[in-house]
């Protein structure tokens, strides 16, 4: 049986974000808030925008948010929540600083170790209907984390393991595409090719979901037809528009499941000593996905070429190779320092992902160090 809910409540104009975290501090009667975000966001003046707009209230701040969202992280965070007497999250910034704050939301109000809240340990039914409110306000375009019911973290033993629940899912997003104006175009490229390949992998997924499927069509159109200017121009209002809500749509529909990109990108992305964008590394992975996956989902691949504005015919994987090409990012693993040794490590943790279950063609590990060695 599919289950299929959209519960998110969002905010979602321009210069919408003293208003709506006005409205939302007022729904949750908001008195004392944990801000998660990172020293980025910091230094760049975005998270004194937030702390202006919530300057009837007494905040407590973490913004030690690393790039790949650590179990350490969520310890410290949640010590601070509890020690500050914290009511409720806003979590500002990318899909790093959301996952975290969601992570902090559980911990604060479950017992016990934060592994046991991993799906593939079975901690989707851990998770009880009790987290304190988490707004999430993202400042990228790319994860959807503000729409999503999932949280991405690098626990102990330095696997990046999936956290899934209904309620993880924020209960107020707040979307201003001026947040995202000066956001580096290395970084707009990134981002904006995971809410891409979001969009791709949802829809080609084994999963039944017919509104998922419309949604991503939907964001795929958005991100084909505006990331080249968006990385071009980042102060193209109107592309930053269009790619903020690509990623919303992304996220709104992948709850129908991902595929395999996910399953080696959350594989590499957490291991020891590496610190990988995911966005990036979805781009480098989904030509080759898209190659290993054809027996099984060609008959959809014309859809995504329409959704692209490209010709019937075209070859789909060779159209995102050249996309991140365009956009100025790697197209090997390589480039981005990956070995041999890391995808042998990494191939066993790719079948065991959340989201190879979801893939439209069966994938072993044999099938994941095949594709990670192609992609080298």
């Amino acid at each position: 049986m599919a289950m299929i809910s959209y519960l998110t409540r969002i905010h979602f104009a321009d210069d919408i974000l003293q208003e709506a975290v006005k409205a939302e501090c007022e729904a949750f009667s908001v008195r004392r808030p944990l801000v998660v975000t990172d020293p980025g966001l910091v230094k760049l003046g975005l998270v004194e925008r937030l702390l202006d707009a919530l300057a009837a209230v007494k905040v407590a701040l973490y913004d030690q948010t690393p790039a790949n969202p650590d179990e350490a992280s969520v310890r410290e965070a949640v010590t601070l929540f509890q020690s500050e007497g914290c009511d409720s999250i806003f979590a500002m910034g990318g899909g790093s600083s959301l996952d975290l704050a969601k992570a902090v939301a559980l911990l604060a109000t479950h017992d016990g170790a934060l592994t046991q809240y991993a799906a593939i340990e079975g901690g989707v039914a851990r998770i009880q209907n009790t987290l304190p409110p988490l707004i999430a306000i993202p400042t990228t375009a790319g994860t959807g984390s503000e729409v999503g019911r999932g949280a991405l973290i690098v626990f102990d033993d330095g696997v990046k393991r999936g956290i899934l629940s209904p309620h993880l899912i924020p209960k107020a997003a707040i979307c201003d595409p001026v947040l995202t104006l000066d956001l580096p175009p290395q970084l707009t490229a990134g981002t904006g090719m995971d809410a891409l390949t979001h969009c791709v992998e949802t829809y080609i997924s084994a999963a039944y979901n017919p509104p998922a499927d419309g949604i991503a069509l939907d964001g795929l159109r958005r991100a084909a037809t505006n990331i080249e200017r968006a990385v071009n121009d980042g102060h193209d209002i109107a592309a930053r528009r269009e790619m903020m809500a690509s990623a919303l749509n992304g996220a709104l529909a992948f709850q129908k499941g991902l595929g395999g990109v996910h399953a080696i990108s959350h594989a590499l992305g957490g291991g020891k000593g590496r610190n990988l964008h995911h966005g990036t590394l979805n781009a480098i992975l989904l030509p080759h996905i898209l190659t290993f996956n054809a027996p099984a989902a060609e008959h959809k691949y014309p859809d995504l070429l329409a959704a692209m504005g490209l010709p019937a015919g075209k070859d789909v994987s060779d159209a995102m190779f050249q996309l991140s090409q365009k956009i100025g990012l790697p197209t090997t693993l390589s480039a981005l320092g990956v070995d041999r040794d890391a995808t042998n490590d990494a191939a066993p943790l790719a079948e065991a992902d959340h989201t190879n279950g979801t893939n439209p063609r069966r994938a072993t590990a044999s099938d994941y160090a095949a594709i990670m060695a192609a992609a080298l």
